[in-house]
């Protein structure tokens, strides 16, 4: 009866926290969009009309709105270099190497900086950055309920679930892309609380704002079974692509960093960049999020001519937007330049195949989908948006070919990264995507044993005896004098040595080829590593660079870390 009755309070406790998640997360995003609104009025509404300079039909003001804006959050981003980009790897981080906890700080900043950057025409999306603000106050929630590292850790996916929920109005989306991006697959326990958190924050947006999503999808459309292998064509196209943008994105990152160009002046330059191009076309939605373009794609309202110009027009205005420093997602754009280029291709097969070609529209809803997961990898979440979007299972299969097909594609030439993943490995952390496993969630600085027992390069093979028969291990580091790790010494290197060799150093006996790990790794990657060198232990450096010992794990650790693990990841 006790353990009934603690069972019950445990999930009575995850349920009221999964509810003011998606309440916390559900009104985070209301004012975040709300504050949007504002700047973009502020911008559009009131400053171009008195900027607005017309030069051969252009309005040459354009160019002002996102260099203005982007030399405002100039100023967010020097104060606090952390909120770049567009969030999510940012939630990723927190719940695997920071227990769940996303400074309050941050999160302001982020949220300020997001909104002038996409209401001044920055071309970036706003899903990422509600799904961060979501996690981000839920984070703070937490830590004021002092709940445990694994609650917080689930508690953050929840909020970032009701974020995406209410930003699209597709609970199961929502939920799903939570759990692909951040578990790295779906647990049936871990699916509770975190669709009761979408869910609670897609009714708090509705219930607000009346309509979560701006997408306008036109209904009735379908295809025929004779275009299923053109949409596996769409998708392997829209994968090569997707991985091809993912690169070009750091490498504009890389480009503007590199640049002798004082930082303050950066986003700037980005955001001027962006004004010229959104001038070209101020009416396809490349200032901003995007979705006026996306209706006209999925109206068939642009010729094909237009559609790939603008494809490529957004990816470029993205890039500038983000690589120059300013802060915003990716989502918005991914879905804009899989839609350009979906409709671009079901167009041509209208003109090639019309005898059994249907409406270009499928193939944009196909090409959204398809350039998303590869982007993401998170197919999973697009199929399940697309359907809740167009409330409607006609399309299910060509979406699914596209989208799984893209997702392998880009996986392919990303080697298991993501857009999300790809920022975290250039700060030194390693993330494999589509692998749902526990010890992915669980860094190695979080389980190691810091100042373990080591052993110096001039101690001899009868000390690493002595120190066997006294700690139980049957395995130590070896260090010089500025405690670098110089290789590993164990019980099968001092074996049937007879006395005379037990008296010299052991560097004469040294394992030279040898497994290290950091702190910035997970558990998986250490386990590996642990069976790829059959040890016992591993030695946790400071980091690639820097070969000096803060740690090490052992298998005990990563069994204990996994158990531990599975009964915060599953709750029961």
């Amino acid at each position: 009866m006790t353990s009934k009755r603690g069972y019950l309070k445990k999930w009575g406790v995850v349920i009221a926290f999964s509810i003011l998640a998606g309440l916390v997360g559900g009104l985070g995003a209301i004012v975040f969009r709300v504050f949007i609104g504002v700047v973009h009025r502020l911008f559009f509404e009131w400053l171009l009309p008195n900027v607005s300079y017309s030069v051969g039909g252009f309005n040459v003001g354009y160019i002002l709105l996102p260099t203005l804006g982007a030399f405002i959050v100039t100023f967010f981003v020097i104060k606090c270099p952390e909120i770049k980009g567009n969030g999510i790897p940012e939630v990723i981080e927190a719940v695997i190497f920071k227990g769940g906890n996303i400074p309050g700080k941050f999160a302001v900043l982020k949220t300020v900086a997001t909104a002038i950057t996409i209401g001044s025409g920055g071309s970036v999306g706003r899903e990422g950055p509600i799904g961060f603000i979501g996690a981000a106050l839920t984070s703070i929630l937490a830590r004021w309920f002092d709940m445990s590292k694994e609650m917080r850790k689930l508690l953050v996916t929840c909020g970032l679930a009701a974020g995406i929920a209410g930003t699209f109005n597709t609970p199961l989306a929502g939920a799903m892309f939570a759990l692909e991006v951040v578990y790295m697959g779906a647990f049936s326990i871990n699916l509770v609380p975190i669709f009761i958190a979408a869910v609670t924050g897609n009714a708090i947006t509705l219930a607000v704002l009346n309509r979560a999503v701006e997408i306008d999808i036109p209904g009735g459309i379908g295809h025929t079974i004779f275009e299923l292998p053109l949409f596996f064509l769409l998708g392997l196209f829209l994968g090569v692509l997707a991985a091809f943008y993912a690169r070009f994105l750091y490498g504009m990152v890389d480009r503007f960093s590199k640049a002798k160009v004082p930082e303050i002046m950066k986003p700037a330059i980005g955001g001027f960049g962006v004004g010229v191009l959104g001038m070209l076309f101020p009416a396809y939605g490349i200032f901003g999020i995007g979705y006026e373009g996306m209706r006209m794609a999925f109206y068939g309202e642009l010729a094909i001519g237009l559609l790939i110009i603008l494809g490529l027009v957004k990816m470029l205005a993205t890039a500038l937007t983000l690589g120059s420093g300013q802060s915003g997602g990716v989502f918005a754009p991914s879905l804009y330049i899989g839609t350009m280029f979906g409709a671009a291709f079901g167009q041509v097969v209208k003109a090639f195949l019309p005898a059994h070609a249907s409406s270009p529209s499928v193939y944009a809803l196909a090409g959204m989908a398809a350039f998303f997961s590869g982007m993401t990898q998170a197919p999973l979440t697009q199929i399940l948006m697309v359907t809740e979007l167009t409330r409607s299972y006609t399309v299910l299969p060509p979406v699914m070919t596209s989208a799984t097909i893209g997702f392998l594609t880009a996986r392919f030439f990303l080697k298991g990264e993501s857009i999300y993943t790809l920022k975290l490995t250039r700060k030194g952390y390693h993330v494999t995507t589509g692998k749902p496993v526990i010890l992915e969630t669980i860094s190695v600085g979080e389980i190691m044993t810091v100042n373990p027992v080591y052993v110096t390069e001039e101690q001899t093979l009868f000390y690493v005896e002595h120190l066997i028969g006294e700690t139980g291990h049957d395995c130590f580091p070896v260090v010089n004098e500025n405690m670098e790790v110089v290789g590993i010494i164990g019980i099968k290197d001092i074996l049937k040595k007879s006395s005379s060799v037990k008296r010299m150093p052991v560097k004469r006996f040294l394992r030279r080829s040898y497994g290290v790990t950091y702190p910035t790794e997970t558990a998986e990657d250490a386990f590996e590593k642990l069976m790829a060198y059959d040890q016992n232990l591993l030695p946790v450096l400071e980091s690639p660079r820097n070969r000096k010992l803060v740690g090490v794990v052992t298998k005990r650790d990563i069994y204990r870390a996994y158990y531990r693990g599975l009964e915060g990841m599953y709750i029961e």
